[in-house]
């Protein structure tokens, strides 16, 4: 694609803007249909991304997946209004850095700990949109967390992925109430906590074994972190290292 019909403009989370965490008691996220000028103004541009994008991971599927255009806070209460796109358009978004009128991709997240007070964190497999990135199990909002009244339900989404990603039922975690989101830029990280009653190396094992039995393999490990010095920056993004460092400073 020659360089000029790349849509260019700096990554929010490129110019060093720390990552806001904000306590929440709830989410009123919902559907909001609006056009994206991007996915309409950059179609060949989008369609020839995605055809290198998918000659390098074969697995992935240009399904529908739904993104911010607006959002604001009422109180403790984190309201977002997505509009629905095409996850090739998404991933162009993404790695043309973010042009355009400001959006967000706002997810849930399993922030899954253990017995122990130790955070399990997944590690993305090379088929992925993220390979080696290490964080909790998300992903971005689909079709299959659409209530019927518009909603879309984020706290769904979370025992889901969880499920979908390291095989564990919603029965074997303890999911607490509230939110912790994470906002980074255009990504906006709505941790919920997800506890397990097993210490984390064997937690994490009893993952591993679970791998093998699921329909798609997107994680390759489990990473455990016990304190900071667990860390991996550079395959944890921000907005993962600055949630786990501030639940480190809380003790919870």
């Amino acid at each position: 694609m020659p360089e000029q019909s790349r849509p260019a403009q700096s990554s929010p989370e490129a110019v060093g803007v720390a990552p806001e965490i904000a306590e929440l008691d709830g989410l009123d996220c919902r559907l909001e249909p609006a056009a994206w000028a991007f996915a309409r103004e950059q179609e060949a541009a989008i369609a020839a991304h995605w055809a290198r994008f998918v000659a390098d991971k074969p697995t992935n599927f240009n399904g529908r997946v739904f993104l911010q255009h607006r959002w604001d806070f009422d109180g403790r209460i984190y309201r977002g209004r997505y509009l629905e796109t095409d996850y090739a358009s998404f991933i162009a978004w993404r790695d043309f850095g973010h042009p355009g009128a400001p959006m967000r991709n706002g997810f849930a997240m399993a922030a899954l700990r253990a017995r122990d007070g130790a955070f399990l964190l997944g590690v993305m497999g090379p088929g992925t949109a993220n390979p080696g990135r290490i964080y909790f199990a998300a992903g971005t909002p689909d079709p299959g967390d659409l209530l019927p009244d518009g909603r879309i339900d984020l706290a769904g989404s979370v025992l889901r992925e969880l499920e979908e990603e390291t095989g564990l039922r919603p029965e074997e975690v303890h999911v607490g109430a509230g939110w912790r989101a994470v906002i980074d830029g255009t990504r906006a990280a709505f941790m919920r906590p997800v506890t397990i009653d097993l210490p984390a190396a064997e937690a994490r094992r009893l993952i591993l074994d679970r791998f093998a039995g699921l329909a798609h393999e997107e994680l390759v490990d489990i990473h455990i972190v016990r304190g900071p010095e667990d860390f991996v920056p550079g395959r944890m993004p921000p907005f993962q290292i600055a949630y786990l460092a501030d639940a480190f400073a809380r003790g919870g």
